[in-house]
């Protein structure tokens, strides 16, 4: 059975940092490209980031580019999503989708 499951989310500071992790389970990721998304209260989900199958290429949200970084690590069934310099406007449940399915989410909120 094919399960995301997404974690690293919490409570932060403005400024600070959080690395978020998509574990793979039921298939293997080195085929896919994988996408990050969130979702605001209130707000519709939105794309914030995916990386290719190889990893070799990557696209963000002009709202996180500069400070989010995707990565992936194949040997470990797992992709990342780094994120540096967080805002209060980055508060959201984040989620991982692969294949057409969705991980449960991690919050993340950023308030001091």
């Amino acid at each position: 059975q094919l399960q995301l499951v997404e974690s690293g989310g919490g409570l932060v500071q403005p400024g600070g940092s959080l690395r978020l992790s998509c574990a793979a389970s039921g298939f293997t990721l080195d085929y896919y490209a994988i996408g990050w998304f969130r979702q605001a209260p209130g707000k519709e989900r939105e794309g914030v980031s995916c990386i290719s199958s190889s990893g070799g290429s990557t696209n963000y949200a002009d709202s996180v580019k500069g400070r989010f970084t995707v990565s992936r690590d194949n040997a470990k069934n797992t992709v990342y999503l780094q994120m540096n310099s967080l805002k209060p406007e980055d508060t959201a449940v984040y989620y991982c989708v692969a294949l057409g399915s969705w991980g449960q989410g991690t919050q993340v909120t950023v308030s001091s």
